[in-house]
C-alpha cells in the first residue's frame, strides 16, 4: 500500500509539482490507481517541463488498488492541476535572483571546518547581494567561519525566502568560493549595498572586521516552492535581474490578507472552477501573479487540507499601480460572475 506518510515526507523534502499534487490527490481520498493515472497524464504531457527539475517515481509497485471517489471531485482535481501546470511563473533564474535580492539579509553559511577537519561548519550570517547578486559579508577576525574561509574559501550559502515558513516556501543554495576583499578594494558602493540591507551595521568600519564576497560560483540549486525545483547555471544567475514587483509584493499581500481575503477567495473560485476554499493567504506577489496558501475541505470529507496554489495575473504587471489595477480588475470580474450565478 502506498504510504501517505511517504508522500508527506517527499513533499517536505522537495515540494515539486508532482509531489505536491500527488499529496493533494491522495489527501482528497482519491484512489491510488486514479492518482497515478492523473499524475502521469499531466506530468509527462507538460509543455513547460524542465529537464533539470528533479522527479519522483510516482508509479509505486501496485497500480491495481482502487477506491471509488466522487466523479465531481475528480473533475475538480483535474481542472486544478491543469490550471497550475499552465499558470505563468517567473523563469528559474529570475526566481532565484529575486529570492536572493529581497531576502531579509540572513542565511546559513557552510564552510569546511578548520578546527574539525572533514566536517562542515554552519553559521547564521548577515549578507547583502551586490549588483551581480553575489553575496557580500562583513566578518569578525575572531569568528570561526572567518578562519575557515581563510584556510579554504570553498563554501555554500543557503538562503530562504523572506516569507519562509516551511517546505512549500522558496530557498536557494549557492556554492562557490568566498574570498577576502582587500581593504583598498572596499568601495563605497560595497558598503552602501550592505547598509541598504543592514542599516544599523555600525561594525562595518571596525578595524578587526573584514569584507568577503562569494565569487567563482560553481553551482546553484533551489526549491522555489510549489512546482519550482531545479538548478541554474552561474551564467544564467549573473544575467538574470530581480523581479521588480516582488520588492513590494509583501506589502500588497499583507493588505489583501488583512482587508480583502474574501476577494482573494472569490478570485480563486472564479479562475479555478470548483476550487471552493475557506481561507486564502497570499504569500508572495510578483509581476506575473500570486502564490496563495489555501484551506479547503474536499467533497465527501470532513477534514480540511492546506496547500499552495498559483493565481496568475491576466497580463504582466509593470509597477505598483498596475498590480492594484489588475487585482481590482480580477476582483470585479470574479464578483460579477458570482452575482450572475
Amino acid at each position: 500500500m502506498f504510504s501517505l506518510l511517504m508522500m508527506v515526507l517527499m513533499a517536505s523534502i522537495v515540494h515539486s509539482f508532482h509531489t505536491n499534487n500527488a499529496f493533494f490527490l491522495k489527501s482528497q481520498g482519491v484512489s491510488l490507481f486514479r492518482t497515478k493515472k492523473l499524475m502521469r497524464e499531466l506530468l509527462f504531457s507538460s509543455s513547460n517541463s524542465n529537464d533539470r527539475m528533479p522527479r519522483h517515481d510516482v508509479r509505486g509497485n501496485d497500480d491495481t488498488v482502487s477506491v471509488d471517489m466522487d466523479p465531481e471531485e475528480e473533475k475538480i482535481q483535474r481542472i486544478f492541476m491543469e490550471h497550475q501546470q499552465k499558470a505563468p511563473k517567473l523563469g528559474f533564474a529570475t526566481d532565484v535572483r529575486t529570492l536572493v535580492q529581497y531576502n531579509h539579509g540572513f542565511a546559513v553559511l557552510s564552510t569546511n571546518s578548520k578546527s574539525n577537519p572533514g566536517f562542515p561548519g554552519g553559521s547564521v550570517v548577515g549578507f547583502a547581494p551586490d549588483e551581480e547578486g553575489r553575496p557580500l559579508f562583513v566578518f569578525s577576525g575572531m569568528s570561526s567561519h572567518t578562519q575557515d574561509l581563510l584556510a579554504d574559501p570553498r563554501c555554500s550559502i543557503t538562503i530562504a525566502s523572506k516569507e519562509f515558513k516551511g517546505a512549500a516556501d522558496g530557498r536557494v543554495n549557492i556554492m562557490g568560493q568566498c574570498k577576502l576583499i582587500a581593504k583598498k578594494d572596499v568601495t563605497q558602493d560595497i558598503k552602501a549595498a550592505y547598509l541598504k540591507k543592514h542599516p544599523n551595521a555600525f561594525w562595518i568600519n571596525f578595524g578587526d572586521f573584514n569584507w568577503f564576497r562569494l565569487e567563482d560560483i560553481q553551482a546553484i540549486r533551489f526549491v522555489g516552492g510549489f512546482a519550482r525545483a531545479g538548478q541554474i547555471s552561474p551564467k544564467e544567475y549573473k544575467e538574470a535581474q530581480p523581479d521588480p514587483i516582488s520588492e513590494f509584493g509583501p506589502h500588497i499581500a499583507k493588505h489583501m490578507n488583512e482587508d480583502h481575503m474574501d476577494s482573494t477567495i472569490a478570485m480563486i473560485r472564479h479562475y479555478i472552477p470548483g476550487m471552493d476554499v475557506t481561507e486564502a493567504i497570499i504569500t508572495s506577489v510578483d509581476s506575473l501573479g500570486m502564490y496563495i496558501k489555501v484551506k479547503r475541505t474536499p467533497r465527501a470529507s470532513d477534514q480540511f487540507q492546506e496547500f499552495k496554489l498559483r493565481l496568475p495575473f491576466p497580463r504582466p504587471a509593470n509597477d505598483r499601480k498596475d498590480v492594484k489595477n489588475l487585482i481590482v480588475e480580477m476582483t470585479t470580474e470574479s464578483s460579477a460572475t458570482s452575482s450572475a450565478k
